[in-house]
């Protein structure tokens, strides 16, 4: 089955689109919120659990998979589907952002970059036709480019020369490609600038890419600078073509992206944030921590059909997490990934009947007081 995307309907109050993305392991509707399963994983998930949430796309990464267990383990078991033994579609990242997260251990050149590995300081050269590669020996249904994720705040001259050498890398990763049937993504880069995403956009939509992402977002702007470079972004790609937003996952965020005309996101905000013990719940934010549950009999949740919803109080669940229990883990965890996918399907229903306004308002009071304090790294 090869890579197609279609769009079914859009939204009449808004850019908001649904549609259909075909891929060789199978067909998912969007808008879609991915799962990320960085090293062949999502933390305390095992593939029956992801597809109880709703899940129907993961996100592996090439960075980390590319140290361990290492790309020729991977493909030797027969890629990173049966690997992992995911057998729905998978989004590989090229690993731009983990570099970009290494800091002094990094080196950025025209050829590529090389860095040293958080694991054991070994030295390592990953280059946007390695990167391919990587990508296609791990049989991925969709690929991304190797880009370099520009910092927050950065100055005009930096971010254009770092925006055009993306644009250089990403004709040179097309030109790496062999496996047809994996779809690959250009991103998007120009940092805050309106004028250098939209020559970065122009140059990469002439050329044959499957679908487009924007990157370099949601490390460290202010949340209106996100929603405005966010929306012009979207704006100025094609709309016959999935469009991803890289990283961005706190739930009143999605629903502004989903409006704007994103696609796809992905986020470790629901798995992290689980396994600190902070629950998005229909009424909010939850921290499951409060002595205010130590003897409550109801459930995380009253609005969620999840697993520990449907068997388990507060209390419970609060007692697993400060026992520092392994399932605690796993429930908070499958709860709020059940809370994604019902958001993104709310968010789909939405605009099949035109009513996106009065869902996203309903959506962002119940997740207006959800933030990012409780997670931790």
């Amino acid at each position: 089955m090869a890579f197609g995307f279609t769009v079914i309907k859009k939204e009449s109050s808004s850019n908001a689109r649904l549609g259909r993305l075909v891929t060789p392991h199978g067909e998912v509707e969007t808008p879609a919120f991915m799962a990320v399963g960085t090293a062949a994983t999502v933390k305390a998930m095992t593939p029956r659990d992801l597809e109880e949430t709703g899940c129907r796309i993961i996100l592996g990464n090439t960075y980390h998979l590319y140290l361990r267990p290492g790309i020729d383990v991977i493909e030797k078991l027969g890629g990173l589907h049966r690997f992992m033994g995911w057998q729905g579609p998978i989004l590989t990242d090229s690993g731009g952002f983990q570099v970009f997260s290494l800091g002094a251990l990094r080196k950025i050149t025209e050829e590529g970059v090389e860095f040293q590995s958080h694991l054991d300081g070994s030295s390592h050269r990953l280059t946007p036709e390695k990167v391919v590669d990587i990508q296609e020996r791990l049989g991925s249904d969709i690929a991304m480019v190797l880009d370099e994720c520009i910092p927050h705040p950065a100055e005009r001259e930096y971010v254009r020369a770092s925006t055009l050498r993306t644009m250089r890398w990403a004709e040179r990763s097309l030109r790496a490609r062999q496996e047809n049937d994996m779809a690959l993504f250009g991103i998007v880069q120009g940092g805050m600038f309106e004028d250098l995403r939209l020559e970065c956009a122009r140059e990469l939509t002439a050329l044959p890419f499957d679908g487009f992402a924007a990157g370099g977002l949601g490390v460290g702007e202010e949340e209106a600078a996100l929603r405005a470079i966010g929306g012009y972004t979207a704006s100025v790609l094609p709309e016959d073509r999935p469009r991803y937003l890289m990283g961005i996952g706190r739930p009143e965020d999605l629903v502004a992206a989903v409006a704007a005309g994103y696609d796809l996101f992905d986020c470790v905000l629901p798995t992290r944030n689980a396994r600190n013990g902070a629950l998005f719940t229909s009424a909010g934010k939850m921290n499951i921590r409060r002595a205010e549950h130590a003897s409550d009999p109801r459930p995380a949740d009253e609005a969620c059909d999840c697993y520990g919803c449907r068997h388990f109080s507060r209390a419970y669940l609060r007692h697993l997490h400060l026992a520092g229990e392994i399932l605690a883990a796993h429930l908070l965890t499958l709860h709020n990934l059940t809370f994604y996918q019902r958001l993104m399907a709310r968010l789909r229903a939405a605009i099949r009947e035109d009513k996106l306004q009065e869902i996203t308002a309903a959506a962002r009071e119940a997740t207006s007081g959800i933030q990012e304090e409780e997670d931790a790294v």
